[in-house]
């Protein structure tokens, strides 16, 4: 439900009653005639839009409902543009751009970051994505690791920071990024591959990218 690439054409009154729906309901006031179905309705669009420690509104390509839409386009036009190194260089750059932007939409807690920080992050992001490019390797630091994550008790109460949370979250984060992105880098190609020998796809060699992106979109 916080997915649903649906939730990105949510207008912004929407999300703005499910947020008063949501904060009336934990404050202990519930509006005349709300069902069950109506308050679950609420919570699933305002899990989809706000941040769940700030409750900020999140940048609208860096909420959950937007990984399938943008993942499947960029990931699509990388697999698609990738015979010259300046077309890999731009896909490179957009998908850690990308990426960035989930990230610090959806960083842990609610420790400020510094535009020192957010900066360095973004340019060894896009620069190490760049170079392993072209063949090498970088490994940068995570903020999380080194100044930990909040952790509550199961009232919500903040008992404190924890590095060892924050490695076991980094760590989930990135086996599901991979398990994710793995099956619509690797079958996708194999179907292209089939399909760029057949008369079709010569004939209109423009469908190259849409049937690319479709496929990784299905996957």
């Amino acid at each position: 439900m916080v997915t649903d690439p649906r939730n990105l054409l949510l207008s912004g009154a929407t999300l703005e009653e499910a947020r008063r729906v949501v904060e009336d309901y934990r404050a202990g006031t519930v509006p005349p005639g709300l069902t069950e179905d109506q308050l679950w309705r609420a919570k699933y669009i305002y899990d989809s839009a706000f941040h769940p420690d700030t409750g900020e509104k999140m940048i609208l390509i860096g909420r959950m409902s937007a990984q399938v839409p943008m993942n499947m386009t960029i990931t699509g036009c990388m697999l698609t543009f990738y015979r010259t190194t300046p077309a890999v260089l731009f896909w490179q750059w957009v998908n850690q751009s990308f990426n960035a932007i989930v990230n610090y939409t959806n960083r842990s807690g609610d420790a400020p970051i510094t535009p020192g920080q957010l900066g360095t992050a973004y340019v060894s992001a896009t620069t190490g994505a760049v170079v392993t490019a072209l063949g090498l390797k970088s490994l940068t630091k995570v903020r999380e690791l080194k100044l930990g994550i909040p952790i509550t008790d199961e009232n919500g109460n903040r008992l404190g920071e924890s590095t060892a949370a924050a490695q076991k979250a980094i760590s989930q984060v990135v086996v599901s990024r991979i398990g994710m992105a793995a099956p619509a880098m690797a079958i996708p190609p194999v179907i292209m591959n089939a399909l760029e020998k057949r008369a079709f796809l010569k004939r209109y060699p423009y469908l190259n990218a849409p049937l690319q992106v479709g496929l990784v979109g299905l996957w």
